[in-house]
């Protein structure tokens, strides 16, 4: 590790490059592993395999965020300057998940469906690596990060509606837990993050840059917790599910990396 940071710290670019490519190798890994029938034959199969790599992403860097403030519990207080080997790399690794995903977007013709995942990627992109080249704002990116732990619950009530497995028991507890990780570590962490920013503004670094991104977000986080609760808990009825997020083929998934 001692070894390892100071080479990524001296070409950070060539560096998310390469985690991109093994992000991509995971990609081509999932490929062999079966898909369900029915997504097959509802043409998901895109879908049910970038949201595969997502899962991997998700499970990976949300736990690596939260053993990080953990172990370092100065990385939630000094957001702006702090930062260790072990989180400089994680936000390596996820700079280089979000550029590989941009660009199976991109490369396989879903560009214009998922057009709302092309800019929270570039919000997200370009606020990691100011932070990989400057060194700052890296504990920022870090607590960013908790927001993969309801991406974990987001990913598995995609996967369970491609499947059709709506009506089961796995799916009604997701559900909740989706609505209940979705506070704690998704809205809770974008408000703290912005807050930090509005509440340290006359001092940090490109905060205007940073509040920009901020706000952006959280708007779209706002919307999609709206969209959530209609189609999971409101139903108004089967043409409002199919609008919000499940059964149209068209869309990916919405805020979920």
């Amino acid at each position: 590790m001692d070894a390892l940071v100071p080479v990524l710290k001296s070409y950070p670019g060539a560096s998310v490059l390469g985690f991109a490519l093994i992000f991509r190798l995971i990609h081509r890994l999932l490929q062999r592993l079966p898909v369900p029938k029915v997504v097959q034959q509802d043409d998901h199969t895109w879908k049910w395999r970038n949201l595969s790599v997502s899962m991997v992403h998700s499970l990976l860097t949300g736990t690596w965020a939260l053993t990080c403030v953990l172990v370092w519990p100065e990385t939630l207080y000094n957001l702006h300057s702090y930062h260790t080997s072990l989180s400089y790399l994680l936000v390596c690794v996820s700079t280089g998940y979000f550029v590989q995903d941009a660009g199976d977007i991109i490369l396989t013709g879903h560009a214009k469906a998922s057009w709302e995942f092309l800019i929270h990627h570039t919000l997200v992109i370009s606020c990691f690596l100011y932070s990989l080249y400057t060194q700052l704002y890296v504990a920022g990116a870090v607590i960013a990060l908790f927001v993969e732990v309801n991406s974990v619950t987001l990913h598995l009530r995609l996967l369970l509606k491609l499947a059709n497995a709506q009506s089961s028991p796995m799916y009604q507890i997701n559900k909740v837990l989706n609505i209940i990780t979705y506070i704690t570590f998704r809205l809770s962490t974008q408000f703290y993050l912005t807050w930090y920013i509005v509440h340290n503004y006359t001092w940090l670094d490109n905060g205007s840059f940073f509040l920009a991104s901020m706000i952006g977000m959280n708007t779209m986080i706002l919307i999609y917790f709206y969209r959530l609760l209609r189609a999971d808990f409101f139903p108004r009825n089967s043409r409002a599910v199919r609008h919000n997020g499940t059964h149209n083929n068209n869309s990916k998934k919405f805020l979920t990396d």
